[in-house]
């Protein structure tokens, strides 16, 4: 793990600041915790490069609005989000907003590990980006209109069951075009498929 391998926590649950201490210590990341949005935007201008793993719904200044004042400053960190059940479309705004991913409480430690990884190198090759969205305009391509369909529903946060609606299909019909959709997308979750679509420009602003 390279010396530049710094973590930023921010959650007011001391709990989970303590789990993540030990679990990213354990994994040779350098760990900085925070219990406020507030006291690490203070801190920031004095703060190494790294990546901020944040809750979205705190006290004060949450997850979406210190995106905000990240994107409206001079200094660029990568962002990870941590949302509980049910915040897929709170999450997907905070995509929007420039996170490079969410996870959905209560999530895989090598998940988190992984991501925090990605987040740490992707500041090395503007290019490489570039490359990643046209394969995901490509992937996009591959869709059928009603699998595109399936998808946009997904990614805005909506039930297998409301997307069924929507179109006046059966919720299992929506199952197999879920699952042709996390194939063709080679996605291997929700999240990697908002950003992903994201990516695409599916969702746009």
């Amino acid at each position: 793990m390279p010396q530049s391998a710094r973590v930023y926590v921010i959650d007011d649950d001391s709990a989970m600041r303590d789990s993540l201490d030990f679990l990213l210590g354990s994994a040779g990341f350098s760990v900085r915790l925070f219990d406020s949005a507030q006291i690490f935007l203070d801190e920031l201008e004095s703060l190494e490069a790294g990546c901020v793993v944040t809750d979205i719904r705190m006290p004060g200044i949450d997850g979406m609005e210190l995106l905000r004042q990240l994107n409206s400053g001079t200094r660029k960190l990568p962002v990870i989000v941590m949302t509980g059940h049910g915040d897929v479309p709170l999450a997907v705004e905070a995509m929007k907003l420039g996170a490079l991913d969410f996870l959905e409480k209560p999530f895989n430690d090598e998940r988190l590990i992984g991501m925090i990884e990605t987040a740490l190198s992707q500041n090395e090759s503007g290019s490489k980006t570039e490359a990643l969205s046209a394969d995901m305009a490509a992937r996009v391509a591959s869709l059928t209109p009603r699998e595109r369909q399936v998808m946009q529903g997904l990614v805005t946060g909506q039930s297998n069951k409301a997307i069924a609606r929507d179109y006046d299909i059966s919720p299992r019909t929506v199952e197999v075009y879920r699952a042709n959709v996390m194939t063709k997308m080679q996605a291997n979750n929700l999240s990697e498929l908002v950003r992903f679509a994201i990516r695409a420009r599916i969702i746009g602003d």
